[in-house]
């Protein structure tokens, strides 16, 4: 019979590095990525796990609502709308903080241009103008 040694076969996520490997090297934070940044990107994992579990479908609609209630809302209830509006400024502008290290120029600075045209237009509508 041969020989069978302990680490042959399928090495699992947390199993022995494959034998003569070198260590993977250490995850480098992002250029410029400073505590600031790292304490939210800690502060925001556990949510993003919760939103992880969520049915992406339902959290897609829950904004497109969110967002579309506060587009229609005028008269008296111009502020609700303008509150809405900015929770979903708010949702965006923090999805573009946690991905702009991996986003390229042209997707960052399209981002960007939503995240300040929602804010604007709740301004807007705060001021009772739409």
């Amino acid at each position: 019979m041969a020989k069978t040694d302990k680490n042959s076969g399928v090495r699992g996520p947390s199993g022995p590095p494959p034998r003569g490997s070198q260590p993977a090297p250490k995850a480098k934070s992002p250029k410029g990525a400073g505590s600031g940044r790292r304490v939210m990107e800690r502060k925001s994992y556990p949510i993003l796990v919760m939103l992880h579990r969520v049915p992406r479908w339902l959290l897609v609609i829950l904004t497109a609502l969110a967002l579309f209630l506060g587009l229609i809302q005028t008269g008296d209830l111009a502020w609700l709308g303008g509150i809405l509006l900015l929770l979903v400024a708010a949702f965006l502008g923090w999805l573009l903080v946690l991905s702009w290290p991996v986003l390229g120029f042209v997707a960052r600075l399209l981002r960007l241009v939503v995240v300040i045209a929602v804010v604007g237009i709740a301004i807007y509508k705060f001021m009772g103008r739409i």
